[in-house]
C-alpha cells in the first residue's frame, strides 16, 4: 500500500469512529458519492441531515401554496428547494462543506441516470443538473456561516429571486410538457434514455 493510500484510509478510519452504531446503519442507505461526504464531514453530517429535511418539508409546503408555479420537477420549487437547500446548509455547516454535498448530489444523479431509477418523478439528465448546480450557488449567495437570518426571512428572499429571475428553471408549455428553446415540443418518447437532451433552461421568472 502507497503512503498516500494509507494515509487516506488511516485518515477513514479516524472520521468513522465518530458515528454510532445507528448512524452507521444510515450511512449504509446513502449513495457512494454521500457516504464519502459524510465520512469527510462526520462532524457536519448530522446538521446536514437535519437541514436536509426541513428544506423537503419547507419545500413541500411550498409547493402546496400559491406562491410559486408548484413544480418539482424543473420548476420554481424545484429551483427553490435547492437554492433554500444551499442556504440554510451554508448557515450550520459553512460554504465548502454545503457546496460540496450540492455537488455530491449531482454525482448521484447521474449514477441515477445510470441505473433508470427516478429522482422526483422523473429521470435526472445533464440540464437538470445544470439548473440544480447553478440555482446551488445561488442559494449559496444568500447565507454566511452563523448567520442569524430567520427561516421565513430566508424562505422569502429565495422567493423573491425567483420571481425576479435570478435562479433557473426548465422550459414546459402550460400544460408542464418539455420545450425547446425554439418553443418547439418535446416529445417523451425523445428523451429516454438520453442523459443529453434539447430541454431549454430559462430565467425562474420567465412566463409559460
Amino acid at each position: 500500500m502507497s503512503i498516500k493510500r494509507f494515509l487516506f484510509v488511516y485518515f477513514i478510519f479516524l472520521n468513522t469512529i465518530a458515528f454510532s452504531q445507528s448512524n452507521w446503519k444510515k450511512l449504509k442507505k446513502l449513495s457512494h458519492q454521500k457516504k464519502m461526504w459524510v465520512l469527510f464531514h462526520p462532524f457536519k453530517a448530522k446538521k446536514a441531515l437535519n437541514v436536509s429535511r426541513e428544506a423537503n418539508r419547507i419545500a413541500d409546503s411550498i409547493k402546496k401554496s400559491p406562491l410559486l408555479d408548484g413544480d418539482p420537477s424543473g420548476g420554481q420549487v424545484d429551483a427553490f428547494r435547492h437554492a433554500f437547500w444551499m442556504a440554510s446548509l451554508r448557515q450550520e455547516i459553512g460554504l465548502n462543506a454545503a457546496r460540496s454535498l450540492g455537488k455530491a448530489h449531482e454525482r448521484e444523479n447521474y449514477k441515477t441516470y445510470k441505473k433508470r431509477k427516478l429522482e422526483d418523478g422523473v429521470i435526472p439528465d445533464k440540464i437538470s443538473s445544470t439548473m440544480d448546480l447553478f440555482n446551488n450557488e445561488i442559494g449559496l449567495s444568500f447565507t454566511r456561516k452563523g448567520s442569524k437570518t430567520p427561516k421565513n426571512g430566508l424562505i422569502y428572499r429565495v422567493i423573491n429571486a425567483i420571481l425576479d429571475g435570478k435562479l433557473r428553471v426548465i422550459k414546459k408549455d402550460k400544460q408542464g410538457g418539455f420545450l425547446t428553446c425554439n418553443n418547439e415540443h418535446i416529445t417523451q418518447e425523445s428523451l429516454k434514455g438520453k442523459w443529453e437532451n434539447n430541454k431549454c433552461l430559462i430565467n425562474s421568472n420567465s412566463k409559460k
